[in-house]
């Protein structure tokens, strides 16, 4: 425990919430009082903090080891969970653990158990057999995206896993489509099931954009001159479409982002929080960026490649059209082909209007200051405000991590920023800031 214990109103109150949703409310009576359940709901519609609230509620206080063990399919997941976790301010120690960060900087951290363990199943096992980890303690599994771990090759380690937590009571898994078949070894033999999947299926339209094998990527720029500066994905199968995509678009001086699985963990952050903070408006991604980013609503997605099965479709959309908000799926049709058989009528997109596109009105700052220096979110903001004369409406997010910052400022205040405030002190700490690059 690293404070004092909120209770969900304090939690609520902390995040901006004023109320649960259906779903939320639901699962969170039904966690609390069942010991096997399984969550279905759309991507976007607030899972993590539906699981989040009720395991929360049965931790120990007075118990400093490791009572909560969360399994999720991708490191941004992890660490997405990791984010909510200590946003929530609840008091209790959480911790990520995943691939592509040292094992050293896991292992200094778990010396101090977390309440909540949150990782990937490889990295989690890895840590279990080099006997990191304390399972003695651990009462509750949590499997986020379950489906999805299966699917990209975590069965081992999730048997492996499961197979160590002798002492779990309560078993919690959630997806996002209905198809996920429960694996025998998991041990869940009655659960209560929550399906929501059907919540928001009126908000999403389907269009297509209908093209040629060569005309696609000039259809592509078209299309995004009509979309003008809103925000979305542009959806590939390939590292090399997406490098194909990028090239045109760096060439098009459409400014982007790149997201997929060959990249580094730390450029892989770097996209997604340059996308979140609105310095760049367009994500170029594989089907890593369909579910378990944490990304805000977006206007759009387009399917410049059609993914091969119907679920990946329909996680791809779930990105859009969220929470009850409207959004659009574009699909770059080559005309040559017909449309898979699990897309239905379509109807053709008017892209007839086009409009200039402006570079975002947010430029983001890298700072070497993070929760380790018991740098605070207020901290920064002051820097900024006191010595860095901005106006309330020139300083964006705010990204703390453990060991560094990421803000979002006014575009055309950045290189001011920079050249006054590096090397400034925040906590008595010096800290360098920099413009973070793509």
């Amino acid at each position: 425990m690293v404070g004092k214990v909120k209770n969900q109103q304090e939690i609520l109150n902390k995040l901006g919430i004023t109320a649960l949703n259906k779903m939320q409310n639901m699962a969170y009576e039904t966690i609390l009082k069942e010991n096997e359940v399984v969550l279905l709901s759309p991507t976007g519609t607030g899972k993590t903090l539906a699981f989040l609230l009720p395991i929360i509620a049965n931790l120990k206080p007075n118990l400093e080891e490791t009572q909560c063990l969360i399994l999720a399919p991708s490191r941004e997941l992890a660490i997405q969970i990791e984010q909510v976790t200590r946003t929530m301010g609840t008091g209790y120690k959480a911790n990520a653990v995943y691939g592509g960060r040292a094992g050293s900087k896991d292992k200094m951290e778990l010396k101090h158990p977390p309440a909540i363990l949150i990782g990937t199943p490889g990295r989690i096992a890895d840590h279990f057999r080099r006997e990191n980890i304390n399972t003695s303690f651990i009462k509750t599994l949590v499997l986020d995206e379950f489906d999805k771990s299966l699917e990209v090759g975590f069965e081992n380690e999730i048997r492996e896993i499961n197979d160590a937590l002798s002492e779990v009571n309560k078993k919690v898994l959630t997806s996002a489509t209905q198809k996920a078949a429960i694996p025998a070894f998991i041990g869940i033999e009655n659960p209560t099931t929550l399906d929501f999947l059907d919540i928001k299926k009126s908000k999403l339209t389907l269009e297509k954009v209908s093209t040629t094998y060569d005309k696609k990527l000039e259809s592509l720029g078209k299309l995004l001159g009509h979309l003008g500066n809103k925000r979305g994905i542009i959806f590939c199968n390939f590292k090399d479409s997406i490098q194909a995509v990028s090239d045109y678009l760096a060439k098009e001086r459409r400014e982007h982002t790149c997201f997929f699985g060959g990249m580094e963990q730390l450029d892989r952050e770097h996209a997604l929080i340059m996308f979140r903070n609105e310095s760049h408006h367009l994500l170029l991604a594989t089907d890593l960026a369909a579910r378990g980013i944490d990304v805000p609503e977006l206007d759009f997605i387009i399917h410049y490649e059609l993914p091969p099965r119907q679920e990946e479709f329909v996680h791809r959309n779930g990105r859009t059209a969220r929470m009850q908000a409207n959004g659009t799926a574009y699909i770059l049709h080559n005309q040559a082909k017909p449309l898979p058989d699990f897309i239905g009528g379509v109807s053709e997109a008017d892209i007839s209007a086009q409009e200039n596109l402006p570079k975002g009105q947010w430029e983001t700052l890298y700072i070497t200051g993070g929760r380790k220096d018991k740098v605070s979110k207020g901290d920064i903001a002051g820097l900024f405000f006191k010595q860095g004369n901005l106006d309330k409406n020139e300083l964006g997010n705010i990204e703390l991590k453990q060991e560094c910052a990421y803000v979002a400022v006014a575009r055309n205040k950045a290189k001011i920023l920079v050249e006054k405030l590096n090397n400034s002190r925040i906590k008595k700490v010096k800290v360098r800031i920099s413009i973070l690059q793509a």
